[in-house]
């Protein structure tokens, strides 16, 4: 996303990657270096988790990033409104309604709800990757088999680390 938000800078991209495990109850560890970064941009300690637009896994953000996310959704209004007014509203219902607000916790631990789960098929394992100005979750599975290429690799890559197969 881009646009006037709150001013991001080199320190603020998220960069870097981490499998984890997720608990039977969604717990997951958040790494270190997204809640670093969450808490650089924010005041909060809390993940904003949403539908990935394009592909099946999970974007996150910190809670003032939705300030850009709802300045990008407004440049994209006006780009399409004479071609495809709806489009705008499919999108801010991805973007702003269907989305999950997660604290964590001081072990930097957070819950996945079920919902927010079942849209990026997120199951025993989750898939941290850095894309600047925000990550992704991702099932690692589903990553190795159907992400883009250097997605797929890394995954595959994570899962043979840990022994598993792609």
């Amino acid at each position: 996303m881009c646009g006037d938000g709150p001013e991001v800078t080199v320190e603020h991209l998220f960069r870097g990657n981490a499998l984890n495990a997720v608990d039977a109850k969604g717990r997951v560890s958040v790494p270190a270096f997204i809640r670093q970064k969450i808490e650089r941009r924010s005041n909060d300690r809390a993940i904003v988790l949403a539908r990935h637009e394009v592909f099946h896994c999970l974007v996150g953000y910190d809670t003032d990033y939705a300030l850009v996310v709802d300045q990008e959704n407004e440049r994209r209004r006006l780009k399409e409104e004479d071609s495809d007014p709806l489009a705008h509203y499919a999108r801010a219902y991805l973007t702003m309604s269907d989305t999950a607000e997660v604290p964590y916790d001081g072990s930097g631990r957070i819950v996945l709800p079920p919902r927010i789960r079942r849209k990026a098929s997120i199951e025993d394992l989750a898939l941290f990757v850095g894309v600047g100005r925000t990550f992704e979750l991702w099932n690692p599975h589903l990553a190795a088999a159907k992400g883009p290429r250097p997605l797929a690799e890394l995954a595959a890559d994570w899962l043979a680390d840990k022994g598993i197969s792609a």
